[in-house]
């Protein structure tokens, strides 16, 4: 996520040189490219990291630090 970044609510993921962001209402990818699996993981990890990447994006809107989210295991 980044501080000034515009709406709707979503989150940055990087995978292989490759970037995408998703929106965190429906896990939809609203920007750029990614594999079939990498983006079947990366929505695994956000629907298990639902609240996280909510509070998160509060926290950017406040321009609070972001709070750390574990990875997929």
């Amino acid at each position: 996520m980044f501080y000034s970044d515009h709406q709707p609510p979503h989150f940055h993921a990087a995978y292989s040189g490759q970037e995408g962001s998703f929106r965190l209402d429906t896990l939809e990818l609203l920007d750029g490219q990614l594999p079939p699996r990498a983006q079947r993981l990366i929505r695994e990890w956000a629907q298990m990291h639902r609240g996280e990447l909510a509070a998160n994006w509060d926290r950017a809107r406040a321009g609070l630090p972001l709070d750390r989210i574990s990875p997929l295991e």
